[in-house]
């Protein structure tokens, strides 16, 4: 099953989906602000900085515990493992996919990203609403494991003997700026692979032949190891999902370069190679 729903398949979804907007923005204004202004009828509102994330440290966006998780779970009103969900945010997925990804780590097996988000579904001509759902009365407790993760070590090992591709701006891996983190710079070995370049220019995936195309570019082979992070591991998970889409397997390093540089021990690396 792709990891990613187009808006006239979400439509046609049976039994109707669980929607969750996860609309997310850095620097602010709060997604909620969003979410209030208008949302897909039936969507809850998901915070990433509190329930798709741990409190920082280390790193700025550890994972959230399996108690934090299930209570959104039970919000949701998702009892099953298999239960339908949809999750989206304002156009490029860029949070949605870190829905994905925790929701998918802690045990569900049917979660999509709506493809191109709520712009998409605007242009398609589909309602939005103010309206809150209630709350729902879910029973499905998460466990976290259910897809594998990078440590440091593993990071380390991957740019090593496999491909680890770090997500973020090329100036952000080149170590020409860092607005976020108190070092600039990259993983030794990690290969520059901006997230953004996995969309076009509404937001919408590339076609899987043209991600294949740009990850083999990079250095991916079908018998490579291969790793993503980012700044903090959200990003990473957008990754993760175009390579998935790609037919490639690839790791997150969730801890991602924020968690990388609390030990002062561990080599950083500047440049554009």
């Amino acid at each position: 099953m792709s990891g990613l729903v187009t808006v006239a398949e979400s439509r046609a979804l049976e039994p109707a989906p669980v929607l969750a907007d996860v609309t997310w923005n850095l620097a602010g204004p709060h997604g909620r602000t969003a979410y209030d202004a208008g949302h897909l009828p039936g969507a809850y509102f998901v915070d990433l900085d509190t329930e798709l994330a741990a409190p920082p440290g280390p790193g700025r966006h550890p994972l959230p515990s399996a108690t934090t998780v299930t209570a959104t779970f039970a919000r949701l009103g998702i009892s099953a493992a298999d239960t339908p969900v949809v999750v989206y945010d304002a156009a490029n997925a860029m949070a949605a996919a870190r829905a994905w990804w925790v929701f998918r780590y802690f045990g569900l097996t049917n979660v999509r990203v709506l493809d191109g988000g709520l712009a998409a579904w605007r242009a398609a001509g589909g309602e939005v609403t103010t309206e809150v759902p209630a709350e729902g009365a879910g029973t499905f407790t998460a466990t976290p494991g259910h897809l594998p993760l990078l440590d440091a070590d593993g990071a380390a090992a991957v740019a090593a003997k496999g491909i680890l591709l770090d997500a973020r701006a090329p100036e952000r891996f080149a170590g020409e700026v860092e607005p976020m983190d108190p070092v600039a710079g990259h993983i030794p070995g990690a290969v520059n692979a901006p997230t953004t370049a996995n969309v076009d220019e509404n937001g919408r995936f590339l076609p899987a032949a043209d991600l294949r195309a740009r990850f083999t570019s990079l250095g991916v082979t079908p018998d490579a190891e291969v790793g993503v992070y980012c700044g903090s591991g959200v990003t990473a998970a957008h990754e993760a999902l175009a390579l998935e889409s790609a037919g490639i397997p690839a790791t997150v390093y969730i801890g991602s370069w924020s968690e990388w540089i609390t030990d002062p021990e561990r080599p950083v690396a500047t440049g554009r190679d």
